[in-house]
């Protein structure tokens, strides 16, 4: 992912008012992130724990997208549909997004179960376990970092849809 400054960031957003981009509170330590380690930028709002953003690469440019957590929790462990790892150290929980344009005026969302702290890129870049003698590992790892990219990519360009 391409190093994102605070301008670049607040620009990105597709599905948020001025009143909660003005608002917006951006994540702690921007200027140390590892941008090569990340396959998009998520964060919670230290203010209201139930609101999150992404900002998600599609076709080169980042576009953010605010979301809600859900108040009800799944009844059973979740998979996340981003990164679809089986092995997670961390919760799974729902998010909505608004859609952008007169769909998100209208009260049209889109919704997604994602890493509660948005680990996915952590977890694209573990080393699987070894399925088979042949087992090629290093390529097993780079299919889920672009799985993990397209998948991201899909929930942003479903929220640009705006219908």
């Amino acid at each position: 992912m391409l190093p994102l400054s605070d301008s670049t960031i607040r620009a990105s957003f597709v599905n948020a008012t001025r009143k909660e981009l003005n608002d917006l509170a951006l994540p702690t330590g921007l200027d140390e992130i590892d941008w090569t380690k990340l396959d998009y930028l998520g964060w919670r709002d230290r203010k209201n724990p139930r609101r999150a953003f992404v900002v998600i690469p599609v076709d080169g440019s980042p576009v953010g997208v605010m979301l809600r957590q859900a108040e009800a929790t799944p009844r059973t462990r979740a998979q996340c549909s981003w990164c679809r790892d089986v092995h997670l150290p961390n919760d799974v929980v729902f998010f909505s997004a608004r859609r952008s344009g007169a769909g998100g005026r209208n009260g049209n969302t889109v919704g997604t179960l994602v890493c509660a702290e948005f680990e996915c890129s952590a977890n694209v870049r573990k080393t699987p376990p070894v399925a088979y003698i042949g087992f090629d590992v290093d390529a097993a790892r780079s299919e889920r970092i672009e799985s993990l990219r397209m998948r991201a990519a899909g929930f942003a360009a479903e929220v640009l849809q705006g219908d």
